[in-house]
């Protein structure tokens, strides 16, 4: 068993630098998705902020020191520990336990994203968006067949979108705090939707260093139960303001 790291507070801490997501409407889901896409239905979201980067190996050491936790699996994989790749091989649990250790340390109230919140952000204002940069393919994007070969890249390497979010889409697969319902947009409010009050499998949204098409669309879904540890599952913080 991984003996746990030591402890020593907060040393070493950075706070995450957000954009500053403005409040708006959007009409959330596809019609040429799956069906859990379906109906297209308009969300009205208050302001937020959203992390530029996804939490990476560096943030997520801290973190560990700090809590004398365990790592996650894929910790010391050489392919997948450079300070600057995104941390992967995090549980959902271990993802809201990090947001609540870092909202006590900066006073700030920093979480998960709600679906609805990571699609709008990554649709950077455009409506009907396919992609955080437009609708042409992810095949057309500089330098496509050469990246993610062996894993994640580090973080902040691509073109950000148009509110600043570098690797959304992309990267690894990006824990959402709401319980997944594929039948949920039926039945989602118009303001500031939550998901599910219960369920067995969290959602998740964008694509995977380890998928055959890298980059997902911005309002495709994606879910497993919460305690799962994937070598392609991170995530980025989200601040409510």
């Amino acid at each position: 068993m991984t003996s746990p790291l030591p402890q020593y507070g907060f040393e070493g801490m950075r706070e995450p630098e957000l954009a500053l997501i403005p409040g708006g409407s959007f009409l959330m889901g596809s019609h040429c998705g799956q069906d859990n896409e379906r109906p297209v239905h308009r969300v009205h979201l208050d302001r937020f902020g959203l992390a530029r980067l996804q939490v990476t190996n560096q943030d997520f050491r801290i973190f560990l020191h700090s809590t004398a936790g365990l790592p996650p699996p894929f910790w010391n994989d050489v392919r997948l520990s450079d300070p600057r790749q995104p941390v992967v091989g995090v549980s959902w649990f271990q993802a809201a336990r990090y947001c609540e250790w870092l909202s006590t340390a900066l006073g700030n109230l920093y979480r998960l994203p709600t679906e609805a919140e990571w699609e709008y952000a990554a649709r950077g204002g455009v409506e009907g968006a396919a992609f955080p940069w437009g609708n042409t393919p992810p095949d057309s994007r500089p330098r496509y067949a050469d990246r993610w070969k062996h894993g994640p890249e580090p973080v902040g390497e691509s073109e950000p979108n148009a509110f600043g979010l570098f690797d959304i889409g992309e990267n690894v697969h990006e824990w959402c705090s709401d319980w997944f319902d594929a039948d949920y947009y039926a039945a989602s409010p118009e303001r500031n939707p939550q998901g599910p009050e219960h369920g067995e499998r969290r959602a998740s949204r964008g694509g995977s260093w380890r998928h055959h098409i890298k980059i997902a669309r911005c309002a495709a879904r994606s879910s497993i139960p919460p305690a799962f540890q994937y070598a392609d599952y991170g995530f980025r913080v989200a601040c409510t303001l």
